[in-house]
């Protein structure tokens, strides 16, 4: 904790700092995700797109340290059997900002984003994987609010929020996943551990 700092936005001042993450060293950084892997063990990890799903700078950086610890890891003995990035198929997110516009008068945002906002909207054949979490909506909006200082969720179940921008962005309770490395468990996945099997260790 607190080895890095904030890179803030692309193109800010906070990209400058030589210990914030955007600059650290990537294989040094991806040795100490490495040495988590090789404690953990984990079959399947998931991080963000090459960029960073809206092109935060440290988002960018955690995509690359994640790939990179995934192939340090393997050269050290233990392979991730399946890597996931984060994604949004492009029909789902436009539904879903077409439902909120129409809930714009109820809600207590005046605008809503665009759809460029929404990070990782790729094209419906990219995703590979799909988990319906609406039995943790609640618990997922929850945790969201949790970060007051940077989200205002809509209060009585509505399925928005809005940033500091003040831009309402609908709330996916289904999460959804390209598979970037490794072998699918079938056409589309419901889930990501599909086709792994027992692990080793607990089939010992």
């Amino acid at each position: 904790p607190g080895r890095y700092r904030d890179s803030g936005m692309m193109g800010t001042a906070d990209n400058d700092d030589p210990h914030c993450f955007w600059r650290a060293d990537l294989d040094e950084a991806a040795g100490h995700l490495a040495e988590v892997i090789l404690e953990i063990r984990p079959q399947v990890l998931v991080t963000y797109d090459d960029n960073g799903g809206y092109g935060h700078p440290d988002h960018i950086q955690a995509h690359r340290v994640a790939m990179r610890a995934v192939e340090l890891a393997a050269g050290a003995g233990h392979r991730v059997a399946k890597v996931y990035w984060n994604r949004v198929p492009r029909t789902v997110a436009e539904a879903a900002f077409a439902r909120l516009h129409e809930d714009l008068p109820g809600l207590p945002f005046e605008k809503a984003a665009a759809l460029g906002d929404v990070p990782g909207v790729v094209d419906d054949r990219r995703v590979t994987a799909e988990i319906d979490g609406t039995a943790y909506a609640t618990a997922k909006t929850a945790a969201m609010a949790a970060h007051a200082t940077q989200v205002e969720v809509a209060p009585h179940g509505a399925l928005c929020f809005a940033l500091s921008n003040e831009l309402a962005q609908p709330v996916f309770v289904t999460e959804y996943y390209e598979l970037a490395a490794g072998e699918p468990g079938a056409a589309r996945e419901t889930d990501l551990f599909a086709g792994l099997g027992v692990p080793m260790e607990e089939a010992s």
